[in-house]
């Protein structure tokens, strides 16, 4: 491996930025009572604002939720105002940081990540890896994830917009940038302000390998899962015990095997045990669930609320309580009305020789939730791999041809 510092000297703009906003650890809290759920995004997030203002851009803020935008000016009185966006923070799935990168020059085999701890990423468990021979990959030393999801969207935009300011840049409508919080817990456009972004149509920047461009996404919920149980001595305990965490365990049993995210794949549905926590006398359990057809998702909330009924019917009435938040829905409905928006990004990947990657998302992004508001909005690759895992890794190459299929988009949307 190549550390990151002794590489910085021969870094381009994208990657340079990437290193320095994870060098910042965003990772995001589940169920806080404050917004955004850590206070570092908002760190990062005035670091960005401070580069927008030296870089040029105009009506750049950070406001009280720290939500981050700005304005490249128009160059062309032609075409709709066009939003990016990208989220600042990353998933709590795997610890934040302090993240170590490292630079692998990649020609096949296994990739050891941390030999003191044995943490070693290999072709056989993660086939991804054979796609990237030939390329650099920023990796990590296997303590932390990476952060590619989403700083990589943020670097690449970032290193568009000094671009776009340059005076040779090619001519184009007028463009506003968008950074969220909280995107990683299910929060990222919870105050997002519609109209003061004033963008018509807009993009996340926030998917994976290079090419991926998706305009459907799962619907999800989260179900939240308490059993009340009763504590008596095991030796005395006949009849009279109720185990908490057994029944949760009973529950975990009740539902479909082959319905797990590692079984599943595509349009495939599942339900995600995110986590459990109990003893004898008290269990909580949090599962995610995700469908993307929506009778199949309604399914899916009625199959364990029916489980939670039979359940109560075997230990008691009030033994198990099902709760059931909407997270987000999918927004092919909405962006099948803007299939300009999807063509006009499959032209810009294959202008810069990348094959573009039509897909459904196997999760959702903020541009779901604003697709729903009003503002269409599609997601576009980063170029990373494995989200949300120490494993996760991001090819150099790919940081930086996602500027430039950003520059063909927005040349191509003011025209």
């Amino acid at each position: 491996h190549i550390t990151a510092e002794k590489e910085t000297k021969n870094m381009t703009t994208a990657t340079e930025r990437f290193l320095k906003y994870i060098a910042v650890n965003t990772t995001s809290v589940d169920d806080a009572k404050v917004y955004p759920s850590s206070p570092n995004q908002k760190v990062l997030g005035a670091q960005i604002a401070e580069e927008m203002k030296a870089m040029g851009l105009t009506d750049v803020i950070q406001d009280e939720y720290g939500y981050v935008m700005g304005t490249i000016p128009a160059t062309r009185d032609k075409g709709p105002t066009i939003g990016l966006i990208s989220h600042l923070d990353t998933s709590n799935a795997v610890s934040g940081g302090p993240i170590h990168p490292a630079f692998v020059d990649y020609q096949g085999g296994d990739i050891v990540l941390n030999k003191e701890q044995d943490i070693v990423m290999t072709p056989s468990a993660f086939p991804c890896l054979n796609e990237v021979k030939g390329k650099r990959l920023i990796v990590t030393d296997g303590t932390t994830l990476l952060g590619a999801d989403d700083k990589a969207g943020v670097a690449e935009i970032m290193t568009l917009a000094e671009r776009l300011l340059r005076p040779d840049a090619p001519k184009h409508g007028k463009i506003r940038i968008g950074f969220t919080p909280d995107e990683e817990v299910g929060e990222g456009t919870k105050f997002f302000d519609l109209e003061k972004f004033g963008a018509q149509i807009a993009y996340t920047v926030d998917g994976g390998a290079l090419g991926e461009l998706e305009y459907e996404n799962f619907n999800a919920a989260t179900a939240t899962i308490t059993i009340k149980g009763v504590s008596v001595h095991t030796g005395s305990a006949k009849n009279q015990m109720i185990n908490a965490a057994a029944v949760g365990c009973e529950f975990q049993s009740l539902l479909p095997e082959k319905e797990q995210p590692v079984y599943t794949e595509g349009y495939e549905g599942f339900y995600h045990l995110s986590s459990i926590e109990g003893s004898c006398e008290h269990c909580e359990m949090k599962y995610l669930l995700r469908e993307h057809d929506a009778e199949k998702f309604a399914a899916q909330k009625r199959k364990v609320e029916e489980i939670g009924r039979k359940l109560n019917e075997k230990w008691g009435s009030g033994v198990v309580t099902v709760s059931i938040r909407d997270s987000y829905a999918n927004m092919r409905p909405i962006i099948e009305n803007h299939m300009e928006l999807v063509d006009e990004a499959r032209h810009a990947f294959e202008a810069c020789g990348v094959k573009p990657i039509v897909q459904p998302i196997r999760g959702g992004t903020d541009g779901a939730r604003l697709s729903h508001k009003g503002l269409p909005c599609p997601n576009l690759s980063t170029g990373g791999y494995l989200f949300h895992s120490r494993y996760e890794f991001i090819p150099q190459e790919s940081l930086e041809t996602m500027v430039d299929v950003l520059e063909k988009l927005i040349v191509g949307l003011s025209k």
